[in-house]
């Protein structure tokens, strides 16, 4: 192995992984040490429509052609079928409260569908970590990335022109150089250990904890029930969420038998931490009965998972010739699927600094942009805490979600991404203050005005025919309702349509 490198990532998943050979394509040295080895199990999932353009937009940009099928069933399908994938069509959500079975009301209330494709072949996807950070690795290897594993770094020394890292790999002293280092290990990982970086808050945020795990014999949900034979798609083919007062669940299947599930809740301070984790599941499934039902044949394959505090962020993420990426720098929730995009959005960010030998002030503004975006999705998050338990509220918070990522991603396939400023628009001059104000009130305010200014909010931004009472919860795909939204995109329906024809569409 060579003493000195260009740069040096501390963390093989996906961003890491991703970003390394982004930097061997700007033909930087790349060294990337792992601790464990792979394959091994990590969070995050779910893909989604943003996510999804922003690797495509990085796979073409640095000339990573293998990856790109990775941004959409199926063409993962016919290009990468030994990698683990689940299809996702959609967010699903389903209200449940304690100790009653749940059952299908007549007007959908209780339920939300929400579509992010009109088909399977260009659906989202739920990422099996296992296989697709391993798959990345070889081809970071392959494009001529030096790569260790099974080794635990215990410190780093930072001089004026690099880093020196140390540790153990196999029992025996590990040493090694670079002239810029990237964490990508994850919450309270290598340099906020090493360095003893400072923890922030986010701004009014909720303690919350989670426990998950992969299971097998995890049952349908909706499969055969007669009230969704004609829903905008099959909702366990989706990122599927069981939602009650204070908390929620996620359910995501993959082709390989395998389902991820846990849940996630506001820690109360006066209730037992998650000590035994199969008994703090198995009294989860005991208060919601349809859930246990779900659940009843299904066996974990592999150890529990807990959190608490689940959400973490740092105070800073750069410094003299380091920088985290964003799943170092902070984790909120996995509540609408925001970490891929984020991760994806920093390592664009970063390897835009590196082509510019990670100057000071684009550093600078790579933090800035991070915890910018940490924030919003805190902001976002916090108010579905406040208003899990009633689901009338939480469709209309979600509408913020969803308009602003859709209007965000149209933007940006338009070429216009000066339309959509920032994650979640939070930079966006007239949308972003309204938006603020909507999220600081959810849950304090009266529900019935306070969903009605969503629905005005959101109108300058809403392409995609949300907060329509028509639909009864239920949103499909419909390219009239894009065609509709031209001008709101400063763009016209000829425009639209031809977009839509490079999509696929």
């Amino acid at each position: 192995m060579s003493a000195d490198f260009d740069l040096a990532i501390v963390g093989s998943g996906f961003a890491g992984t991703l970003l390394a050979m982004i930097a061997r394509r700007l033909g930087r040295s790349v060294l990337m040490i792992e601790r464990g080895r792979h394959p091994r199990f990590a969070i995050g999932e779910s893909s989604t429509p943003l996510a999804n353009l922003w690797l495509e937009i990085l796979a073409d940009r640095y000339d990573l052609p293998r990856l790109r099928p990775l941004s959409q069933w199926g063409i993962w399908q016919a290009s990468h079928p030994h990698i683990g994938c689940g299809l996702k069509r959609g967010f699903s959500y389903f209200h449940h409260s304690p100790g009653k079975t749940w059952e299908a009301r007549n007007d959908r209330s209780d339920q939300l569908l929400v579509a992010a494709s009109p088909n399977d072949f260009v659906a989202d996807t739920h990422w099996y970590r296992p296989d697709f950070d391993a798959f990345l690795v070889e081809e970071a290897i392959r494009l001529g990335v030096e790569y260790q594993d099974e080794t635990t770094l215990t410190a780093c020394d930072i001089e004026a022109d690099g880093i020196q890292m140390a540790g153990t790999r196999h029992g025996t002293p590990f040493r090694a150089r670079a002239r810029f280092l990237v964490d990508a290990s994850g919450p309270r990982g290598y340099l906020h250990q090493a360095l003893g970086l400072p923890e922030a808050q986010f701004e009014d945020f909720p303690r919350t904890r989670a426990l998950f795990s992969h299971f097998t014999g995890v049952a349908s949900w909706a499969q055969d029930n007669p009230v969704f034979g004609d829903a905008p798609f099959p909702p366990d083919d989706a990122a599927l969420h069981h939602t009650f007062d204070g908390g929620w669940m996620w359910v995501l299947r993959f082709n390989n038998g395998v389902t991820s599930a846990g849940f996630a809740e506001v820690s109360i301070p006066s209730a037992a931490s998650v000590s035994d984790p199969a008994r703090t599941w198995s009294r989860f499934l005991n208060r919601f009965p349809s859930i246990g039902q779900q659940f009843a044949s299904a066996q974990p394959i592999r150890p529990w998972v807990r959190a608490e505090p689940l959400a973490f962020r740092t105070s800073r993420c750069v410094g003299p010739r380091w920088a985290q990426l964003p799943m170092a720098a902070g984790f909120v929730d996995p509540l609408f699927s925001t970490g891929f995009v984020l991760s994806l959005l920093g390592i664009d960010r970063l390897a835009r600094a590196l082509e510019n030998g990670c100057s000071e002030t684009a550093l600078a503004a790579y933090e800035t942009e991070t915890l910018a975006d940490l924030d919003a999705t805190a902001r976002l998050i916090s108010g579905a805490y406040r208003v899990l338990g009633k689901p009338d509220a939480f469709e209309a918070l979600t509408m913020l979600y969803f308009a602003s990522a859709s209007f965000s991603e149209t933007a940006l396939r338009l070429g216009r991404p000066e339309l959509a400023p920032g994650f979640l628009l939070r930079a966006h001059p007239r949308i972003a203050p309204a938006l603020r104000a909507l999220l600081a009130d959810a849950g304090r305010a009266p529900d019935d005005a306070w969903i009605a200014r969503v629905a005005a909010t959101i109108e300058p931004i809403n392409v995609a025919g949300l907060c329509d009472p028509e639909k009864r919860h239920w949103y499909g795909v419909d390219t009239a309702d894009l065609l509709q939204g031209a001008s709101k995109l400063e763009s016209s329906p000829e425009a639209i349509q031809d977009m839509l024809r490079d999509c696929g569409l």
